[in-house]
């Protein structure tokens, strides 16, 4: 066993990275009470530090200066230290966040905040040297100055904190603007401004694949017609995948691109990345009607199934950029090693399909790519006993850490995915997974009054769900209603959201707050909308409400919808690019949609109905399958009751904007419906 020189009060927690601190020189507190109260007590001020376990600047920062005696001497002499893991309180993250961004103009993690033991923040940054280095102060040289500082001009810090919590509450007050029937357009015309034609993707490097702006694009080529969007789409997708950022061996891909040509990668792997990318690469074979695009999801889901599923059915985390204390060390590979393990003739040959040479391609070896392999994409199968032989060979190395937590809101991305994944792909393992995921998030993560918690680790779910949680899991469970057509998931989507209206929403100016009336009350209750790395909550949830209002009739989810939406309109028309799941939601909103209700006395006998519903991108239509008498269903969407079979037939009914047409009993007639 261990022995430890230091041993603070992050050893009672059960975050990983709050775990990975714990034997700090630092005496580092959790978030909570005793903190607080101890700053005050002994009138300091709190030297507050956000990160996550797999964040490879946040391990930089401890290594320089959390292991270092002199700067554990500073902390704890002058300050009183807090640890937050930003996966299980993104409530205390968004507000601390958005803090650094109006002091600095930026952000990022680690996140480091210096307040008041009332947890008024008056200083922030990100990460911080720990000495002096190229003209960007150090953290001794920083923790020197706010101690010195709040002995002998603490008027001057508190007087920051008053501006600093009037600027981030007056930011609060949300704009309403009428949304311009032009706004899609207007968007499309910023993103294909900002479209790299030689290797996909937006803007500059760093390049992050941020899949919802994908999933927007192809709507809006589903919509207008304007086929340039596809090709953005299609680019976009093909260059991710050939390049460095996609794990070619083990498969998955990581956070984000370095470069423009997506070469090197920030090698961490997160599950949101995940479930959104799978998701992007299902609509596009939907879409184009291109195998690739389902064999890359397919991949995808296989490495979250083999390496991210816990026993119990829960998607873990994330996985670390680092192993061995070397960022990237793990997936990298020298011409030696691929020779040395499949032999000259074989070696070579793989070494030339990926890149693989004697000089490298990042730090002296290299990172397998496609980037310039233009072979047909059937020739990725003639590498496949090749590189199953070399991901052997790399299951033997020291791996990077996995956080295993379970979050509840990723996982119901990961659901959202692995439903879709299911009816796409037509593979049952991919909707059996998401059935456990669901199965036990209920059986683990709901507190004996009905509430969802939004994380569990090593046996103990904790912390009330955040908007995030109710949204990305009720979305969610209804891709899996929509490919199971099973009523108790449909149930179990119309709970989720009544409880996020019960437990989040705004009476007086509409929006869902990021933590709920029963949650810690913190220095502000924040919305958010911008659509980042993942959809917003508020986002998620406008476009829940309307596929639910049309799948069960209920209009007041709709009007829900819509004043959530009217709410967020002066940021949406400010910056349409930024908010592409809500113009998602909004696109929905005021699209030709389909409704569908196949009527049959099996799954069986409406299979080939279902076929037609699944066998095409239909981002526009909710479908429902309902067996005469279902009393669930029935229960859920009155509407469907008094429709029967026709001639004793499995039948199909179609309606459109307030139009129904003729109920059908061929799957002919019903494409022709659908098209």
């Amino acid at each position: 066993m261990i022995e430890y020189e230091h041993t603070n009060k992050l050893i009672m927690e059960k975050s990983p990275y709050l775990l990975q601190h714990a034997h700090n020189p630092v005496d580092w507190y959790p978030w909570g009470k005793e903190a607080f109260l101890k700053a005050k007590v002994e009138d300091k001020p709190i030297f507050l530090s956000i990160g996550y376990s797999t964040c490879h600047w946040c391990h930089v920062m401890e290594r320089e200066s959390f292991e270092n005696a002199d700067v554990a001497k500073l902390l704890n002499q002058s300050f009183i230290a807090i640890k937050v893991d930003r996966e299980e309180r993104p409530d205390v993250d968004h507000i601390y966040m958005e803090v650094c961004q109006a002091l600095t103009g930026s952000g990022g993690w680690p996140l480091t905040i210096f307040m008041t033991h009332d947890q008024k923040p008056f200083f922030a940054g990100t990460y911080f040297p720990k000495n002096d280095r190229m003209g960007m102060k150090g953290l001794i040289s920083i923790l020197e100055a706010i101690g010195e500082a709040w002995k002998t001009k603490r008027d001057v810090l508190l007087n920051s904190s008053r501006q600093i919590l009037n600027y981030i509450s007056r930011n609060r007050v949300q704009s309403h603007e009428e949304i311009p029937d032009d706004i899609f357009d207007t968007a499309f015309s910023t993103f294909n401004q900002y479209f790299d034609p030689i290797y996909g993707g937006f803007g500059r490097a760093p390049k992050f694949p941020t899949p919802h702006n994908l999933m927007f694009l192809l709507r809006y080529w589903k919509q207008s017609g304007e086929h340039l969007a596809l090709e953005m789409v299609e680019k976009t997708l093909d260059s991710m995948y050939k390049g460095g950022i996609y794990d070619h061996i083990g498969f998955g891909f990581c956070r984000y691109s370095t470069d423009k040509k997506w070469l090197v990668p920030h090698f961490e792997k997160m599950l949101y990345d995940n479930a959104l990318l799978a998701m992007s690469y299902l609509e596009a074979c939907l879409a184009t009607r291109k195998e690739r695009f389902g064999s890359i999801a397919r991949d995808i889901l296989t490495y979250i199934l083999r390496d991210m599923t816990s026993p119990e059915g829960g998607f873990y985390c994330a996985e670390d950029a680092d192993s061995e204390g070397v960022e990237g060390k793990f997936y990298l590979w020298s011409l030696a090693e691929v020779l040395d393990t499949l032999g000259q003739e074989e070696g070579r040959g793989f070494a030339a399909f990926y890149d693989i040479t004697s000089k490298g391609n990042f730090e002296g070896k290299s990172i397998p790519n496609l980037i310039n392999n233009n072979l047909p994409d059937e020739n990725i199968g003639s590498v496949k006993a090749s590189r199953d032989k070399l991901f052997e060979y790399r299951q033997k190395r020291i791996h990077p850490y996995k956080d295993e937590k379970i979050l509840t809101s990723w996982n119901g991305l990961m659901i959202a995915a692995m439903s879709m994944a299911g009816r796409v792909l037509g593979d049952a393992r991919f909707t059996d997974a998401a059935k456990k995921a669901v199965d036990f998030i209920y059986s683990r993560l709901f507190r004996e009054d009905g509430r969802l918690l939004a994380r569990y680790r090593d046996g103990e779910a904790n912390y009330p769900a955040y908007a995030g949680d109710y949204a990305f899991l009720a979305w969610g469970i209804i891709e899996l209603y929509e490919t199971t057509y099973e009523a108790d998931y449909l149930k179990k989507a119309l709970e989720l959201t009544d409880d996020l209206l019960s437990h989040f929403w705004d009476e007086e100016h509409g929006g869902v707050y990021v933590y709920g009336k029963d949650g810690e009350s913190l220095i502000t209750r924040p919305k958010e909308i911008y659509d980042g790395a993942m959809p917003s909550s508020n986002s998620v949830a406008a476009m829940n409400l309307l596929r639910l209002s049309r799948l069960t009739g209920r209009s007041e989810l709709e009007e829900r919808a819509d004043r959530l939406l009217k709410a967020f309109s002066g940021d949406i028309v400010s910056s349409p690019m930024s908010y592409s799941y809500a113009l998602m939601a909004l696109m929905f909103a005021g699209a030709k949609s389909q409704g569908v209700v196949i009527v049959a006395e099996s799954a069986e006998e409406a299979k080939p109905f279902v076929k037609s519903v699944h066998d095409a991108f239909r981002p526009f239509t909710t479908s429902l399958v309902y067996q005469p008498g279902n009393k669930e269903l029935i229960e859920l969407a009155p509407f469907v009751q008094p429709y029967t079979k026709l001639e004793g037939k499995a039948s199909a009914y179609v309606c459109e904007g307030f139009n129904c047409k003729a109920p059908v009993t061929d799957t002919v007639s019903f494409e022709n419906l659908l098209h």
